[in-house]
């Protein structure tokens, strides 16, 4: 019997829930997920929790508040002129407290999210903090393959 290892391909089912216990993610219901322990596709919080365990293991794991995502941080907040908005996306577009709006990164190759926090006339306040930071959160998995 397979035990995760550092660099191990894993067949998983897993869910990740908020302190509310809503899912998140939840892949029990469809076809399981493939990834490589190690390449960041999974939180370094959650892959530590693999660790050791056998093919074939169902966990569940608690993490502590900002163990996974990380401690909220208030540099993430930044303010956001509207011409700016309208510069990157459709000028007609009409946003809203809540709304997650993608911005392009600088080099322009990938994009990154911000969720609305606050509108103030012509500056909207943006937060690109991680939705669950400084939120604990479960972990439980079912390892269905190690390689």
């Amino acid at each position: 019997m397979n035990h995760v290892q550092p660099g191990s391909f894993l067949t998983l089912h897993y869910r990740l829930s908020g302190p509310d216990g809503a899912d998140l993610i939840n892949t029990f219901h469809d076809k399981p997920a493939t990834l490589s322990l190690g390449t960041g596709e999974l939180a370094p919080a959650m892959e530590v929790r693999l660790l050791g365990l056998p093919e074939g293991a169902r966990q569940s794991f608690e993490l502590a508040p900002g163990e996974a995502f990380g401690e909220r941080n208030a540099d993430m907040l930044q303010r956001v002129n509207r011409s700016l908005l309208d510069e990157l996306g459709d000028p007609a577009e009409q946003y809203s407290v809540g709304d997650v709006v993608q911005f392009p990164t600088p080099d322009g190759q990938g994009v990154y999210a911000g969720v609305l926090r606050e509108i103030d006339g012509d500056v909207l306040l943006f937060d690109f903090n991680h939705p669950l930071a400084g939120r604990p959160v479960t972990f439980e998995v079912e390892l269905i393959g190690v390689l």
